[in-house]
């Protein structure tokens, strides 16, 4: 008789990954820093559980956008008041003070929403630049370029 083994949140053994986001395909990119929040490239993976590594990303506001999405996808918000329905492009949003926030919004969007959700992507740390306080931790680089030729544009 074969049975399907579930992780215990105590069993979990969470690495710490570093990627490089500079020249990168931001949707391609956002799906590998999905799957690695949430464990799917573990074998031991369970839906219900936080299983997923920390993942630190830097040069973020380095990243590529393919075709004309970087002036034609608008991100669009609301103030609160009447009326204050706001949008920025891709491009506006790259080139402004916090480039970072395009990646962690592609990449919370591909996570299912709820608690779980909320969870884990306080495991994900972005960084515009190519400094970030976790060398601590010796996060293993994750060559996401030498994957899939097509997730680089120069």
């Amino acid at each position: 008789m074969k049975t399907t083994l579930s992780l215990k949140p105590a069993e979990v053994q969470k690495d710490w990954v570093l990627i490089d986001a500079e020249g990168l395909v931001l949707g391609r990119l956002a799906a590998i820093i999905a799957n690695r929040l949430r464990g799917k490239h573990k074998a031991q993976f369970t839906p219900h559980v936080d299983c997923g590594d920390n993942v630190v990303v830097v040069n973020a506001g380095k990243v590529h956008v393919t075709g004309n999405k970087a002036e034609q996808s608008v991100f669009y918000y609301h103030t609160g008041y009447p009326g204050g329905i706001k949008g920025r492009s891709i491009r506006q949003r790259l080139d402004s003070a916090h480039p970072e926030r395009v990646l962690e919004k592609a990449v919370e969007r591909m996570i299912t929403r709820g608690p779980l959700q909320r969870r884990q992507m306080k495991h994900l740390h972005i960084y515009a630049g190519p400094a970030h306080p976790h060398d601590g931790q010796q996060p293993k680089p994750l060559d996401v370029a030498a994957m899939n030729p097509k997730n680089k544009r120069v």
